[in-house]
């Protein structure tokens, strides 16, 4: 089996002014983010008007004070928070898989895929089961943020690990990064069923519902823990375009162009790693995003990533947004885990944009 690489996909890519095509699109996102923030600040079981709050603004007189004061809390306390952190979480989980495509040169590559959001579980899960007893001195100087720093490093610790073994002589084997990703992300699988096996009952569920992946815990304190970091690592990614675009040309010619290729490829993974960890550590495990969204996106407008990386957050925060509406009202009154609707509607998604374009893949 043949693996295609951004290269050859962009030698098959028809021709036409892809720079236009890429600032039509990005305008074209930056629309459906607005309506899915619209979306998501209208949608929920307890029918808190937006409209209500946002008339009180402008000096409206609410109909019922009672009303008028559960509206207030349930948009700023509950959906304003959530819709923040789905926005982070979308464009941080779509921007990793970008960059480690882009790192790794192949279409394949994706925080999840390759064991780095298992790793970043691990580190979560470590806390959630033993940060009251073995690591409680950890979590009590580390405070809010033990749990975003432990996922963090976990996802670090993997990425390092994945690139060592599948870097040799400044180049990456893709079938052996790929198999190293698997075998770390079933070490890091093992251990995290040693955890759940010495949980608590109380800490079980919530191992179980943080693994399926989940928005509902979203409040300001969870924004304060995690929104820096992915704010960081998303504006680092934002000076990464140039590296990335020469790195598909290959490792060399990225050196002669110019590209510290080593310093480039440190940044990229702790990049990553922070983006990773930072979102698992507060939202579970939510597949399908890193891989999905990057793919759709070089389908359209091509591999150039001055395009590509503003684009996939753009659309990894919109498309975290709608999954996550969809969640709140499929079985309403109760929540559907979000994991499991990305896998949903990502799965049939996925197959059908590989169905209509397997002529580009050289499998």
């Amino acid at each position: 089996m043949a693996i295609v690489s951004f290269a050859q996909v962009a030698a098959h890519a028809p021709a036409g002014d892809r720079s236009s095509l890429g600032r039509i699109t990005v305008l074209a996102l930056i629309g459906l983010l607005l309506v899915a923030m619209v979306i998501s600040m209208t949608t929920g079981a307890s029918g808190a008007s937006t409209l209500n709050v946002i008339g009180a603004w402008f000096g409206q007189v609410p109909d019922s004070q009672t009303q008028a004061v559960r509206d207030y809390a349930v948009i700023y306390n509950i959906r304003l928070p959530r819709m923040l952190l789905g926005m982070l979480i979308g464009a941080a989980l779509a921007v990793s898989g970008l960059l480690m495509q882009g790192l790794f040169r192949n279409p394949l590559a994706d925080p999840g895929l390759v064991g780095v959001s298992a790793g970043a579980g691990l580190g979560a899960v470590s806390i959630i089961v033993l940060g009251t007893t073995a690591l409680a001195p950890l979590t009590a100087f580390l405070g809010i943020y033990t749990l975003q720093l432990a996922s963090f490093v976990g996802g670090l610790v993997t990425t390092f690990i994945l690139y060592r073994v599948a870097t040799r002589s400044g180049q990456t084997a893709i079938a052996t990064m790929l198999l190293a990703g698997i075998a770390l992300g079933a070490l890091a699988g093992a251990v995290t069923g040693v955890m759940v096996y010495i949980a608590t009952d109380s800490q079980l569920r919530d191992l179980t519902f943080w693994g399926l992946g989940s928005l509902s815990g979203a409040n300001w304190t969870k924004i304060m823990a995690s929104g820096p970091i992915i704010i960081a690592a998303l504006a680092v990614s934002a000076f990464l375009a140039k590296g990335l675009n020469a790195l598909t040309l290959g490792e060399a010619t990225a050196g002669h162009l110019g590209i510290p290729v080593q310093r480039f490829k440190r940044v990229v993974v702790v990049t990553v790693a922070a983006a990773t960890g930072a979102s698992v550590a507060v939202s579970g495990g939510i597949g399908f995003v890193g891989i999905v969204v990057p793919h759709l996106l070089r389908l359209v407008i091509g591999p150039d990533h001055r395009y590509l990386l503003p684009a996939t957050a753009l659309l990894g925060a919109s498309f975290l947004l709608l999954a996550d509406a969809v969640s709140r009202v499929i079985v309403a009154p109760a929540e559907l885990p979000i994991g499991i609707v990305t896998a949903a509607v990502g799965g049939p998604f996925f197959l059908w944009i590989l169905l209509r374009k397997r002529a580009a893949f050289a499998w």
